[in-house]
């Protein structure tokens, strides 16, 4: 069945409100942090480990919101869950501005991880909902470049524009905040579901709470796709929350060692499309995912040898294949075996929530080497991402074109 002209014109305004969802919903407010750290030390004098465990506080509070996000997605639907989570976001990115020491600002931060982790699993059901199967890889791939133009975006203005314009740091995330807030009403607004299936992913459905965990949670391959994320996510965070710092530690200025981090998300949004090229060209998910993931280990690797042009050449390899990977990993979800639309949201909040335990750790961690040794923390996020590789060779099932035998005229199913 083709889809109306209205239809498909609106999917195309879904995604365009996702992405700007990413984008400062999540990714400004949150890549804004690690360029702002060194006014925020001055101001209430931190600690490098306190500053690491401040950049972990995000992921600390996603562990214990994001599955449970997920569920409420499932059950009530993008609209109603997307809306309140972004009032909700938005206040608490901005709370982070009243912050008067290291314990209210890793309180605050941990209250924006709480929200701001919803974003990712409930959004990406809105694109499972209003885009057939073969253009999933093509909007997962728009999804994660707009999280790249936050993170470029949000380390490149933040401190060096946004904070002397507005009067210091605390502004900058009061504005962040307000911006998040007023994207909750653009939800509000939306339709729930296409009028009609055909081509499109069936309308949401309401379907009980303990069925969509129970097949969810029974799916080995989430689990493993968790896993791989752990590992990788935790490698890359890591090297993001420290790498400022580490280079104005250095004698970089400002500008360069800011432009050392948004150069890893431009890489990133530049290879985000060749990488869903390959993998729609190889019609491997898996062998795209082990490849994208060694990338990053080795520039993460790098960075502890590497000095001048050499720093930048790290951080672009290791940066080229984060948001490719994300897209990968997200449609990876959407076409495993057991998992249908109604299930999109509860089993990404699952991936992420596992994956969220690397974020976690990682910082503090990886911080504390620091103090002893900046090589190490490098090192030791490398480190991170071995178990990931490992799970991809030997465990993971694929999804792709060349794992699936039966092509209807609408979309590929798993034979």
């Amino acid at each position: 069945m083709v889809e109306k002209n209205g239809e498909s014109n609106y999917k195309w305004y879904i995604l365009t409100l996702s992405a700007l969802t990413h984008i400062f919903v999540m990714a400004v407010q949150n890549s804004c942090l690690p360029v702002l750290f060194q006014e925020i030390s001055e101001d209430l004098n931190l600690s490098i480990v306190q500053l690491g465990t401040v950049w972990g506080m995000v992921g600390l509070g996603a562990i214990f919101i994001i599955l449970i996000g997920g569920l409420l997605g499932d059950k009530f639907g993008v609209k109603r869950t997307l809306s309140v989570v972004c009032f909700l976001a938005g206040l608490a990115g901005a709370l982070r501005g009243f912050s008067v020491d290291f314990f209210s600002l890793a309180a605050t931060t941990f209250l924006f991880g709480l929200m701001s982790a919803f974003i990712p699993t409930i959004s990406l059901k809105s694109i499972n909902i209003w885009f057939p199967r073969r253009q999933l890889g093509l909007a997962n791939s728009i999804i994660t470049i707009s999280v790249a133009v936050g993170l470029v975006v949000g380390p490149v203005i933040s401190a060096t524009v946004m904070s002397p314009l507005l009067g210091g740091w605390r502004n900058v995330l009061f504005l962040y905040g307000a911006i998040a807030f007023l994207l909750g009403f653009a939800w509000l607004l939306i339709r729930s579901g296409p009028e009609q299936s055909g081509s499109l992913q069936s309308p949401e459905k309401t379907v009980p709470l303990r069925q969509v965990l129970l097949n969810v949670v029974r799916n080995r391959n989430i689990w493993l796709l968790g896993i791989i994320f752990m590992g990788h996510s935790g490698c890359a965070m890591g090297m993001r929350g420290y790498l400022p710092l580490y280079l104005r530690q250095r004698g970089w200025t400002e500008t360069n060692a800011d432009g050392a981090l948004a150069a890893t998300s431009v890489a990133s949004i530049v290879g985000v499309f060749p990488i869903a090229f390959l993998s729609h060209k190889f019609g491997s998910r898996k062998a795209l995912i082990l490849a994208t993931v060694l990338m990053t280990t080795i520039g993460v690797g790098l960075l502890s040898v590497a000095d001048g042009l050499m720093i930048w050449i790290s951080v672009v390899i290791a940066g080229f294949v984060w948001d490719g990977y994300m897209a990968i990993l997200h449609t990876t979800i959407m076409e495993t075996e057991g998992i249908d639309v109604e299930h999109t949201a509860t089993a990404v909040g699952l991936v992420h929530t596992i994956g969220r335990l690397g974020i976690v750790i990682s910082p503090p961690i990886g911080n504390s080497l620091a103090s002893i040794n900046p090589s190490l923390a490098f090192i030791f996020w490398a480190a991170m991402a071995i178990v990931p590789i490992l799970c991809c060779i030997y465990f993971l099932k694929d999804t792709g074109w060349r794992t699936e035998s039966i092509y209807d005229g609408t979309f590929y199913r798993a034979s």
